[in-house]
């Protein structure tokens, strides 16, 4: 089968995938051979291709927002059939025994395993997976529509969750990129109040044709402090900007597997109760919350298209800032 291999991490501009032949994968006992028809670009795909994130295996097929249709059906596996189509996300599997996973919180499983960094992912023609960890999708949904949803969506609703943010409340988003544009529809559904920052004017156009209420720079002050907000660009300064901007007890949610550093700040933009907390990976029941939503409200998505053998090329655009919405690879 054709798929965009990482051996080695290089800088998006030199090419890091190679584009070749590898074997089709078998679907162990609990398992789903999938036929992709479409795979999002995520930027936690370009920070593994570039060394930012280490990868945990090399060589690795990146993507973890894939979507196909079940090709093959492993031992042990009754709630799949051949043909249903099934999307796949970041979450690749879970011990299922520990605290942590009892408690519902299986997305800080110490065993937790993702795909596209410790298994292959949807950067191929065809793709294992764990049945337990599929979503089994509507056959009538566009692949290339719903791709960017299995990742950036899911992630944003989890930390708009942890944001505090309450239907009717004052939102920030900071950056606007394909899951913060998610999440923005997400959020007016709700009846929100959303002020979106970013330093790019064509974004925040885009922003208010979403229905945000402003717009405004990166470090540009909101017109009325914040009772929650969200941090999309992985730059620690861009935290601390949305620190200054909540109201007392706010939260700041950081959507980022990666981060620069966060700069030194004056505890006074932490005082008065606000918090400042991480947002790492999503649960299964997330992914059900969120898919349902976006079926409910129904969210929008705006994609760039590329081939599989143009993986590089859309890897660079998304570090380039070229892509608007979300890349997405056609694979079939």
């Amino acid at each position: 089968m054709r798929a965009a291999v990482l051996e080695r991490p290089a800088p998006a501009s030199a090419g890091p995938l190679a584009v070749t032949s590898i074997p089709d994968p078998d679907p162990a006992p609990g398992e789903l051979l999938l036929r992709v028809h479409a795979c999002a670009v995520c930027r936690t795909d370009l920070q593994i291709c570039e060394g930012d994130i280490e990868a945990r295996r090399l060589p690795v097929v990146p993507g973890h927002q894939a979507v196909g249709t079940v090709e093959g059906v492993g031992d042990g596996v009754e709630d799949w059939s051949i043909g249903d189509r099934a999307g796949v996300a970041w979450l690749a599997g879970a011990c299922g025994a520990c605290s942590r996973c009892h408690a519902g919180r299986e997305n800080l499983c110490e065993a937790a395993e993702f795909n596209g960094w410790d298994r292959d992912g949807g950067y191929a023609e065809r793709l294992a997976v764990r049945a337990a960890f599929a979503h089994l999708l509507p056959a009538d949904l566009d692949p290339v529509e719903a791709a960017p949803l299995l990742c950036g969506g899911i992630i944003g609703y989890r930390a708009l969750r942890l944001s505090g943010i309450q239907p009717g409340g004052r939102l920030g988003l900071y950056g606007f990129g394909a899951s913060a544009r998610l999440a923005l529809q997400v959020a007016t559904h709700w009846g929100c109040e959303v002020f979106v920052a970013t330093r790019s004017e064509r974004d925040q156009q885009r922003a208010l044709d979403l229905g945000a209420a402003w717009t405004g720079g990166t470090y540009d002050t909101p017109p009325a402090p914040l009772d929650a907000a969200v941090t999309f660009a992985p730059a620690g300064e861009v935290v601390v900007a949305a620190l200054k901007a909540v109201d007392r007890g706010g939260t700041v949610a950081v959507n980022a597997i990666h981060l620069d550093r966060i700069p030194e700040f004056p505890y006074e933009h932490l005082w008065w109760e606000r918090s400042l907390r991480s947002v790492a990976n999503f649960t299964r029941e997330d992914a059900r919350e969120f898919l349902a939503l976006a079926a409910e409200i129904p969210i929008r998505t705006e994609t760039a298209v590329y081939p599989l053998e143009a993986a590089n090329r859309a890897l660079a655009d998304l570090a380039a800032g070229r892509v608007e919405g979300a890349a997405v690879l056609r694979v079939d």
